[in-house]
């Protein structure tokens, strides 16, 4: 009764493929279910001793994780990027869920996180912001794209305003004047439905102690606030500042290979340095866009961080990496004053390399 028994699910759509392992690795059973919340909860009712289940991050994994979560004893949400076992050999619905179930048991999935349910209205309003601005600004680019495309000056925010556009307009016909008018129609229709979402987020942003510490530090914003908060969740899911870095994309990665060699009968250390291989791929898209033009507004604009890049272009800094190291400096004071639950203060920021 008290045997683990270690759960792969292949989630789709319309089913759910099931393989279950007991301790020693066996499949003791497998199953397809349907995408319903009673056929899973069913299933997992049936079986006996600890269960330890996995499944991949996708459409349904958030609904997924609400359901199972108080009802196994260890559940964990895996970064299908990094299951390369699951592309070897045949690959069926059966196989992954198996393949799925024995990395879990081998301990070798890296998991997503989910869990924090106290910022789940500002996440979700966070990602409405979000979609509403890139819709935004592609509709923008398309419609800067027609007038271009006829070798019209339209350099600036001119072209958006309503003021200007007829004469914008009077400079197409036929159907190319039609597509730019549909284009405006459609930035009309953004732009109130941003702003409403915008408004509505930093309403719901100011519900939480950490907006006022976040806020506090220079150039972070409302919004960029309630970015954090929403993407974030909880400070504490990060014990040191380079998993947070390589949550924001701004990790470095390196290479070594042959690190110790044989001198005069011992294990020596080569002093060659390690390889550096930039920044890391495997990020959060977001949060490194928000710390990155943190940084280049703070590295124009007056201010302690200012100061701060500035001391390290005397340094000899390259501009590109005083930048970088300037938001990785903002990233680490941010984590570091949202934990501690304290408003930024100049003495936070000291000159030596982030």
């Amino acid at each position: 009764m008290n045997s683990v028994r270690y759960i792969g699910m292949d989630v789709h759509r319309d089913t759910i493929s099931v393989a279950v392992l007991d301790e020693s690795g066996r499949v003791t059973m497998q199953s397809v279910l349907a995408t319903r919340a009673a056929a899973v909860l069913d299933f997992v009712h049936g079986v006996r001793g600890a269960l330890h289940v996995t499944f991949e991050e996708g459409t349904h994994s958030a609904w997924l994780y609400d359901v199972l979560v108080r009802r196994v004893e260890r559940l964990v949400v895996c970064d299908p990027r990094k299951n390369a076992l699951l592309k070897s050999g045949s690959k069926s619905d059966a196989i992954d869920a198996r393949k799925l179930a024995e990395l879990l048991r081998a301990g070798l999935l890296s998991a997503v996180y989910h869990g924090e349910t106290s910022a789940l209205e500002v996440q979700q309003m966070a990602r409405s912001y979000t979609q509403m601005t890139e819709d935004t600004t592609r509709v923008m680019a398309r419609l800067k794209a027609v007038f271009r495309g006829r070798a019209v000056s339209c350099a600036g925010k001119k072209l958006y305003g309503k003021r200007h556009r007829e004469e914008y307009l009077a400079q197409l016909s036929g159907g190319l004047r039609r597509r730019a008018e549909h284009l405006y129609q459609e930035l009309d229709a953004l732009q109130p439905l941003r702003h409403g979402v915008r408004r509505e987020l930093i309403v719901e942003c100011r519900k939480h102690a950490a907006a006022q510490w976040l806020q506090s530090v220079p150039f972070l914003g409302p919004i960029r606030a309630a970015l954090l908060i929403g993407r974030v969740q909880t400070p504490h899911r990060f014990r040191t500042k380079r998993q947070f870095w390589s949550y924001c994309g701004l990790g470095l990665e390196t290479r070594d290979s042959g690190e110790y060699r044989m001198g005069n009968g011992q294990v020596e250390r080569r002093r060659r340095p390690t390889l550096i291989r930039g920044l890391n791929w495997n990020h959060n898209h977001e949060m490194k866009n928000l710390f990155k033009s943190t940084a280049t507004a703070a590295s124009i604009r007056e201010g302690v961080w200012r100061e701060f890049y500035l001391g390290l272009l005397d340094k000899g800094m390259r501009p590109e990496m005083a930048r970088l190291t300037l938001a990785r400096k903002i990233a680490a004071i941010t984590l570091k004053i949202w934990k501690k639950g304290e408003r930024f203060q100049a003495e936070h920021l000291k000159l030596q390399a982030a």
